[in-house]
């Protein structure tokens, strides 16, 4: 004799569960999307000197090295390093934007954001898309200026668009891996600068990392940005060392990776948990007062 099904009545509650989760996590990542956007675009000094670095170097050291360099398969050093100028407006963009990280750890943002549901995938998601989204910003305004220096065609145009976005997202999250572990501003301020120029020195944009030494030749084989530099170089019809597919599985592969040990190492309480072991007081809670023992303790107590 065939039993009757009997239903399951926790199902409902558990899909409503997971629906107000992935809700929850879709709201938390447009929130911090928005919030880390509206914060970049009114500090118009610090996108000013995003987008005069790679200017000055075009027009400087560009000029200068067009005179005395010649590299194969480029019409001039200016054609050539303009690929890599714009992958590297787009590097310093996003990593520089994952400062945003460490201000809100150290001033106790952070504690606030993940009171939701969604967690630290959703935050991290959240800032490596408004990250990339400025560095990405950075990068077009100087590849609006690309018809002056290099002829492309639409077609040619849109690769580079792509090329620019990828390597934009890839970049934000090697950004917030490096603002993971960092307690304060200053930290992120020193070490951002000793983790940029590796980046874009070894990855071709400058000079072709074919030539280098081994060791070096085989760093910038490591470098996430050189495959983002061959992409770029390839979009616009000059000589690249890899093809389009290897450069675009590398590039997705390191981000994913990076994405995955950024949230391993990523601890929003670690600024709080250190000042508890060091017996200060925690940002945003009452002061500790002396600590009364022995004497001091029962004088304040009413004679019984």
């Amino acid at each position: 004799m065939n039993s009757a099904a009997v239903p399951d009545i926790n199902r409902p509650a558990a899909d409503l569960r997971t629906f107000t989760i992935g809700t929850s996590s879709l709201a938390a990542v447009h929130g911090i999307i928005a919030r880390d956007l509206a914060r970049a675009f009114r500090q118009k000094s610090r996108l000013l000197g995003g987008l005069a670095r790679p200017f000055m170097w075009l027009l400087f050291v560009g000029t200068g090295y067009n005179t005395i360099a010649r590299v194969e398969g480029a019409v001039s050093y200016q054609a050539f390093v303009y690929p890599g100028v714009i992958v590297m407006a787009a590097l310093f963009g996003s990593m520089l934007t994952a400062i945003s990280t460490v201000y809100d750890r150290e001033f106790g943002m952070l504690r606030l954001m993940l009171a939701s549901p969604a967690g630290v995938p959703a935050l991290l998601t959240g800032r490596a898309i408004a990250a990339a989204a400025i560095g990405f910003v950075q990068g077009a305004v100087v590849l609006v200026f690309l018809p002056l220096v290099i002829s492309v065609s639409p077609a040619q145009l849109m690769g580079v668009v792509g090329a620019l976005a990828l390597g934009a997202f890839a970049t934000s999250v090697l950004g917030l891996l490096v603002a993971a572990p960092l307690r304060s501003v200053e930290n992120f301020a020193g070490v951002i600068n000793v983790v940029l120029f590796p980046l874009l020195f070894l990855s071709g944009a400058l000079y072709p990392t074919s030539r280098l030494p081994a060791l070096p030749r085989g760093v910038a084989r490591l470098n996430p940005v050189t495959y983002a530099v061959d992409l770029m170089r390839l979009a616009v019809g000059q000589p690249a060392e890899f093809s389009a597919t290897w450069s675009i599985g590398v590039l997705s592969a390191a981000t994913l990776v990076v994405f995955g040990l950024t949230a391993l190492v990523f601890n929003p309480e670690q600024r709080f948990i250190g000042r508890a072991r060091t017996g200060g007081p925690e940002r945003g809670g009452p002061p500790r007062g002396p600590e009364l023992r022995g004497p001091e303790l029962n004088a304040g107590r009413p004679n019984q």
